[in-house]
């Protein structure tokens, strides 16, 4: 009997960049999460001075680099893709579609937060990536993750987020930034 070789995830995703390994498979039960996921009940947090201060930080950490930093908090995984693309995929999709990677220097980075799947991803281009090993994106996820178990979900982020800034300034610093931002500061909601 022979046994069936596993995709290449890698390649078959569109926009799986390199040094962004894409790793889901299709999950039925991933699926039905999304499906019964009441938005109501899970993100109260989100509110309007929440979103506000989570802007403000993302301008304050774009502050003495030249690096962009870009923040988008959705609720679940679009029904339609839920069953084959996780959160991995979908952070990578939204880095292409808001053309995070369509900076100069090539040191946009995005953090993805779903609230459903409890997860949140770090995609970074090129640029920053050649400076900083995927182990510390992770170690930053995972510590944000444990922060907002706890229900520290907005500190935990604007902790991020300063985490974020810090290590573009350790590797872009820029005393004036002539050129302004790229991108937009003001953080998504996908509802």
């Amino acid at each position: 009997m022979q046994q069936k070789a596993k995709p290449d995830l890698t390649s078959v995703h569109p926009n799986a960049a390199q040094g962004h390994t894409v790793v889901s498979e299709p999950s039925f039960a991933r699926w039905w999460r999304q499906a019964v996921f009441i938005p109501i009940l899970h993100n109260r947090w989100v509110s309007d001075a929440v979103m506000q201060r989570l802007t403000k930080k993302v301008t304050e950490v774009e502050k003495g680099h030249r690096g962009e930093v870009f923040l988008v908090i959705e609720n679940h995984l679009p029904i339609n893709l839920a069953y084959s693309v996780g959160t991995r995929e979908r952070a990578i999709d939204l880095f292409s579609l808001y053309r995070v990677w369509d900076t100069e220097e090539n040191t946009g980075v995005l953090v993805y937060v779903n609230i459903c799947e409890h997860t949140l991803e770090i995609v970074a281009d090129r640029g920053i990536n050649a400076h900083v090993s995927p182990t510390v994106w992770r170690a930053m996820c995972d510590k944000a993750i444990a922060g907002m178990a706890k229900g520290n979900i907005e500190q935990s982020l604007l902790d991020l987020l300063d985490e974020i800034g810090l290590l573009l300034r350790q590797h872009y610093y820029l005393e004036h930034d002539p050129e302004g931002n790229e991108l937009s500061d003001t953080v998504v909601f996908l509802k």
